[in-house]
């Protein structure tokens, strides 16, 4: 399929966000199609189509497909194009064994670092979760949560290099996560383990935010283990 077929089928309309340049444009783009599946895994990834799409020319599209490549969200191969990499759900043990160290480092530095306003923007995620009713059976849409969750505590660590790491892992085991997401009985139980801790990060206690940051990192692989 291609990048207009994909985009034109199941894409979700994108989030009106500025960005630094036509070709970081272009990166958040394509980054939350393949992030969330919406541009299917091995599918192609068509230049020109895209470039169309956003008013732009094809130099910046090489260029964040170039980043995409870093991150292991594309792959290019000569001759032949670039395409969206397969999900491989062989590598959930190897990304939970960093996310086991990492995500616990980051929710301890987040309790220690963050400022006063992102204390207060944590303790309303937190609220906002908290108030969620059963109503919400949309598994994407609480799904969502979970990424703007993490993306509040990366930040709030104050450490850009453990930040960027770790955003390179949570879209990894995001895409593993949209895999089986049909088969998830509810993602509701998963999203709500997040209030203690996004609690415990604005309250300053380093220690509480890393024991349960290890136990939502496990409980999550073994989540998508029963799943599949």
């Amino acid at each position: 399929m291609s990048l207009a077929d994909a985009t034109s089928q199941t894409a979700a309309p994108e989030p009106d966000s500025p960005y630094g340049s036509l070709a970081d444009r272009a990166y958040h783009v394509l980054l939350r199609r393949l992030v969330m599946l919406d541009i299917p895994p091995g599918s192609a990834i068509n230049e020109a189509a895209l470039a169309a799409e956003l008013g732009i020319g094809r130099t910046p599209v090489r260029e964040s497909l170039k980043n995409l490549e870093t991150d292991h969200l594309v792959v290019s191969y000569p001759r032949r194009g670039t395409f969206a990499t397969r999900v491989d759900i062989t590598d959930l043990a190897a990304i939970s064994d960093l996310r086991r160290v990492l995500e616990p480092l980051a929710a301890d530095r987040a309790a220690t670092n963050a400022t006063e306003a992102q204390r207060s923007e944590l303790r309303e995620k937190a609220r906002e979760i908290e108030s969620m009713d059963g109503a919400i059976a949309d598994n994407r849409a609480l799904m969502e949560y979970d990424v703007d969750v993490h993306r509040l505590i990366y930040r709030a660590s104050d450490n850009p290099h453990l930040e960027e790491t770790l955003v390179r892992l949570d879209n990894l085991v995001t895409r593993i996560w949209c895999l089986v997401l049909h088969r998830m009985p509810s993602v509701a139980e998963h999203i709500r383990e997040h209030v203690a801790l996004l609690d415990a990060i604005a309250a300053g206690d380093g220690v509480r935010a890393s024991a349960l940051a290890t136990e939502h990192v496990e409980h999550f692989e073994t989540s998508i283990r029963a799943a599949l």
